[in-house]
């Protein structure tokens, strides 16, 4: 017989309660910990993602002011300071209560170009150890938006091979291939090649595949109110007209500023007396000046096509004058003709050649003849040839002449003269009258109609033009500038 004692139950279960309550207890006293410490990590991490927020704001801050201060003073680079970064400056709130600080890296262009960098770091005053960076790179677009610019009307005929956007302000009559965009300032115009109704700002005589060649009369299909067809077997890319201007009386100023800068800084050559200048870049970082004392004779019977300013173009006899070193500045200017060859290696130059005060019965010319040359092509070797009359190849060129640079006729042409074909028992111009290829490397602007080669044949029978990207933003020292104001290319946080 078993006899159970209640007092020894009633002790036990009292045991048992207590140690729940303590197992219940701590459970919720970690609850409640945990509870608190997470409310406290939010709240810390609110905080910290506030004051992050804030110095993102600051560091926002400094690009805009730098941008507006480039605005006013498109050339500092030192924040009107005069002295090495980086500014710093105070941010107050709309109180007038001090928010932060922004302090400004501002990385300035290298010499042509127009790129600079800024990186603005943000500190807040309530927290100065969290701070963060942001880094953009602006620039100002320069005249090389496109391969082919022209104040005129162009023809760009069969062998024309353009690689980069096309735009002129007369109309463009394209029969060869284009692979980038091209336009024109005009919505149809007079067609000078041919008569006829206006046809397209941007239109083609290649005829339709699978037929091939061209029709050199007027083209219905190419003129109101036929619809603008896409014609990919020209236009890769496609047209479009009509779009804005370019200006090309801006030039004018640009090059007086670059014979100012010439004279005082770079190379500057007044007239020479005879019939110009040849200079010869060389890989060494120096120039070879020789005084032109004639220029080759035409054949006979090659005569002018009742072209203004015809002649051979071609150095005959010359006189060295002088070896220097290329400029600090790069720029070089010649008050009289020039001519152009040689090959450069991590150079930037610009060589810009008029007379002042302009008058078009005193304007000097560029030629290029023989090989002009880059050693890198990756923007590194830069070349602008400015002419305040045309930009020429004369009759005397290399057959496959290689040429980069940057051309500018301001207010003649780029291109070749027309040199006769032989005929009735006459040589005429031969043999330069038939050139192999010509392959640009660069851009050309030019005022007037532009061209290497003549419907009869005659010229170089290849053209090839790729449009060099690098010189947008990247352009030759004092190259001319189509806007005022700073674009945004690229966008970072560091």
């Amino acid at each position: 017989m078993r006899i159970f004692n209640n007092s020894n139950s009633r002790r036990f279960k009292g045991g048992q309660i207590i140690i729940q309550v303590i197992i219940f207890s701590s459970i919720a006293v970690l609850l409640i910990g945990s509870l608190i410490s997470s409310a406290a990590i939010n709240i810390n991490s609110a905080r910290h993602a506030q004051v992050r927020e804030q110095a993102f704001q600051l560091a926002e801050a400094g690009i805009e002011y730098y941008r507006w201060h480039l605005a006013h003073a498109p050339t500092d680079y030192q924040d009107g300071t005069g002295q090495p970064g980086p500014y710093i400056h105070d941010v107050n709130d709309k109180d007038g209560n001090l928010s932060g600080q922004f302090s400004l890296n501002v990385i300035p262009p290298y010499i042509g170009s127009t790129l600079v960098r800024l990186e603005s770091t943000g500190i807040p005053a309530n927290s100065p150890n969290t701070t963060r960076t942001i880094a953009v790179e602006m620039a100002v677009p320069s005249l090389a938006k496109f391969a082919v610019v022209a104040n005129s009307v162009m023809r760009l005929g069969q062998g024309t091979e353009v690689f980069g956007p096309i735009h002129s302000n007369g109309g463009i009559r394209f029969d060869g291939l284009a692979h980038n965009l091209v336009t024109s300032a005009q919505t149809v115009y007079d067609d000078p090649d041919h008569t006829g109704n206006n046809e397209f700002g941007v239109h083609t005589h290649v005829n339709i595949p699978p037929q091939t060649g061209i029709n050199d009369t007027f083209r219905p299909l190419e003129a109101v109110p036929s619809p603008i067809m896409p014609r990919p077997d020209v236009f890769v890319a496609g047209r479009q007209f009509p779009t804005p201007v370019t200006d090309f009386t801006s030039i004018t100023s640009d090059l007086a500023i670059i014979k100012s800068q010439a004279q005082t800084g770079g190379i500057y050559y007044g007239s020479s007396g005879y019939q110009g200048y040849l200079l010869i870049l060389r890989t060494n970082d120096t120039v070879d000046v020789y005084r032109v004392s004639s220029v080759t004779s035409p054949p006979y019977g090659c005569t002018s096509a009742s072209q203004p300013g015809w002649g051979t173009w071609s150095v005959g006899t010359t006189q060295f004058i002088a070896n220097h070193p290329m400029p600090a500045n790069g720029l070089i200017f010649i008050e009289d003709h020039v001519w152009v060859e040689g090959k450069i290696d991590g150079q930037r130059v610009t060589i810009a050649s008029g007379r002042f005060p302009d008058s078009p019965s005193t304007r000097t010319s560029i030629t290029v003849n023989n090989d002009l040359e880059y050693t890198d092509h990756g923007g590194t070797d830069v070349i602008a040839l400015i002419a305040q009359d045309n930009i020429n190849i004369g009759l005397v060129s290399d057959d496959d002449l290689r040429i980069d640079a940057a051309l500018v006729a301001q207010n003649g042409r780029v291109g070749r003269y027309y040199y006769r074909a032989p005929s009735s028992g006459l040589q005429r111009c031969s043999p330069y009258h038939i050139r192999n290829s010509v392959v640009l490397y660069g851009m050309i602007a030019t005022y007037n109609r532009y061209g290497f080669a003549y419907t009869d044949g005659t010229g170089y029978q290849l053209r090839e033009i790729n449009y060099d990207a690098n010189l947008l933003y990247g352009p030759p020292p004092s190259f001319p500038l189509t806007s005022e104001h700073y674009e945004i290319l690229s966008w970072e946080e560091l």
